[in-house]
């Protein structure tokens, strides 16, 4: 079992690194339709937005986009601002975009905020700001601005909300409209935010690459190679070494990221992704019990044999369903990341759907020929899973 731990070991890496990668570069992943380029970015913990910037201390100027995605340009307005005076709303100076609704066109504008119940109605700001413009594409908006800071380091309010009669109406309440604030230090090119929400949106990006990488990707191919990998004579017993070795890998990058579900469930009080979490408790235990298929599987030839079968293979299907069910659960109601990600993980579905199809059509042409020989040759039909006699099965 040298090789399999091996094996496990550099997919554990492989892991980490992805996983770390992705994790942290998500804001550099974009690239503008018009080749802008910046200095420094920041993933904003929460409404799926995005600052860039690029500071020029001799002017003491900064060229920055605010680009936030999962909106509508057509039903949304998208805000991003500096406040001077405080940490919140009230006194915020802020850049503010929507498409209009006679044009294609998107409307962007400054608005002093005064007020909680504002409606940000166009007015000057306290700081210099030119070069205003925005533009919207599919399911995100963006403003360009280029702004002289009051001071290096200043406090931020960024805000999602959805159009009144074609004009900007109140926002939201809920927890990711409330929590959407922190700093900048435009210098230093580092962005905070309130509440640690900055490392908790790693935390989120952590979560969501570990149980792709484990229930949505490693657990399917274990099974694909379990299947129809053992129908090589000359991969026998290497197809159940890379079998344990993938599932045991799933395993322990699943519970890593179960893990870290739970210590962001107990860090985001009255924040409940109820199917989400039932789904993931379920994968855990439903996981764990296939560990123990590995330590409870009888011999071939034992009367039980039949019975573990059938408890295994179910478990491990419904595990599969289930986990993909889950990451897409995660896509869609609780990362809510750039679009090209789902895409990304459906693609690798789809290939392994693909390969899958190709095996299962050959697996059962070997089996078919293996059969018609020993007929052939003995009159009866051969014992053993697909066609062979193999006692790792």
């Amino acid at each position: 079992m040298g090789s399999t731990t091996r094996l496990s070991l550099l997919i554990l890496s492989i892991s980490f690194l992805v996983t770390t990668a992705i994790a942290q570069t998500a804001c550099r992943a974009h690239t503008f339709t018009n080749n802008q380029q910046y200095s420094s970015c920041s993933d904003l913990p929460e409404l799926n937005s995005f600052l860039y910037w690029t500071y020029d201390s001799t002017a003491g100027t900064a060229n920055i986009a605010f680009r936030t995605t999962g909106v509508s340009p057509t039903s949304n307005w998208i805000a991003w601002a500096l406040n001077p005076t405080g940490s919140g709303m009230v006194g915020a100076q802020a850049l503010v975009a929507y498409q209009n609704s006679s044009s294609s066109s998107v409307y962007a504008y400054t608005s002093s905020v005064t007020s909680t119940s504002t409606t940000l109605a166009r007015s000057s700001i306290s700081f210099r700001v030119s070069n205003l413009s925005a533009t919207s594409g599919t399911n995100e908006m963006t403003i360009f601005a280029t702004i002289r800071p009051p001071s290096t380091t200043v406090n931020q309010v960024w805000q999602v909300g959805p159009l009144t009669g074609g004009n900007p109406g109140q926002h939201s309440q809920n927890s990711a409209n409330t929590k959407s604030s922190g700093s900048i230090n435009f210098l230093s090119g580092q962005a905070t935010a309130g509440g640690a929400t900055i490392q908790r949106l790693k935390q989120k990006n952590t979560h969501g690459v570990l149980n792709a990488i484990s229930w949505g990707i490693l657990m399917p191919l274990g099974a694909i190679i379990a299947r129809y990998v053992k129908v090589f004579p000359s991969a026998d017993p290497a197809w159940f070494y890379l079998h344990i070795a993938c599932q045991i890998s799933a395993y322990i990058i699943g519970v890593a990221g179960w893990g870290t579900g739970l210590k962001l469930g107990s860090q985001s009080v009255g924040i409940v992704y109820h199917v989400h979490r039932n789904i993931g408790i379920a994968l855990f235990c439903l996981a764990t019990l296939q560990v123990f298929a590995l330590l409870l599987r009888p011999n071939k030839d034992h009367k039980y044999r039949l019975y573990w079968k059938v408890y295994h293979h179910g478990i491990g299907y419904i595990v599969i369903i289930l986990s993909i069910i889950n990451i897409y659960q995660g896509f869609d109601k609780v990362l809510m990341p750039e679009k090209k990600w789902k895409r990304i993980y459906s693609g690798i579905l789809i290939a392994l759907g693909a390969i899958a199809l190709v095996l299962e059509a050959f697996t059962w042409t070997v089996v078919y020929k293996k059969k018609k020989t020993d007929q052939q040759k003995h009159g009866h039909h051969a014992n053993g899973t697909n066609g062979f006699a193999n006692s790792y099965a």
